[in-house]
């Protein structure tokens, strides 16, 4: 037999006895377990209890951040909406400009009333565009920057050096300071070879 079960048959008979002779249950002798001692890494039960509950001041201000910084990003996205809303219906205008302005270079009499009268269209209309934040921009003489402008040729060129635009075929267009449309471009391959 093993010590388990010896130790299980007298505590049956110890408690059959008693149960049997309630007097001489007074007098028998009691066998006292040790008592258990918690584990020594053991919290004492508040500081438990304080850490299953969640920081409720830490999410509500962790809360309020997250919500101050989303209607910040939707202020910013909205007013750029409002800025740029514009963008294709500019975009879709400028071939017009485009034309009045080739209209006027190909002008041979400036003083004509037609003329004149082209010329203030013209500048009524580029007016129109800067009041909804469209604006040209100038290329000539400039380094190529292939984030603003589109070479469609390159050139010998006596007057201009190297890789710096030469002649513009289409203005460039700025809205709201954000690329519209690249400027189209000329670009100089310095100077040519003598033969």
């Amino acid at each position: 037999m093993s010590k388990e079960e010896t130790k299980e048959e007298k505590a049956a008979g110890a408690a059959e006895a008693a149960a049997e002779n309630p007097a001489e249950e007074a007098d028998a002798p009691v066998e006292e377990k040790p008592a258990e001692e918690p584990p020594a890494n053991a919290e004492p039960a508040e500081e438990a209890s304080a850490k299953a509950e969640p920081d409720w001041k830490d999410m509500y201000a962790r809360t309020l951040a997250d919500f101050d910084n989303y209607r910040k990003r939707t202020s910013r996205d909205r007013e750029e909406l409002v800025k740029f809303a514009t963008a294709e219906a500019v975009k879709d205008m400028l071939p017009t400009a485009d034309n009045l302005a080739l209209a006027l270079d190909q002008a041979k009499d400036k003083d004509d009333p037609f003329v004149k009268g082209v010329q203030l269209a013209y500048d009524g209309f580029l007016k129109a565009l800067k009041d909804h934040g469209a604006e040209p921009f100038e290329s000539v003489g400039e380094t190529l920057d292939p984030n603003r402008h589109e070479a469609i040729a390159t050139l010998p060129s006596e007057t201009v050096e190297e890789g710096r635009i030469a002649n513009e075929v289409k203005k460039g267009w700025m809205l709201n300071g954000r690329l519209l449309r690249a400027a189209q471009v000329v670009v100089s391959s310095g100077k040519g070879k003598a033969e």
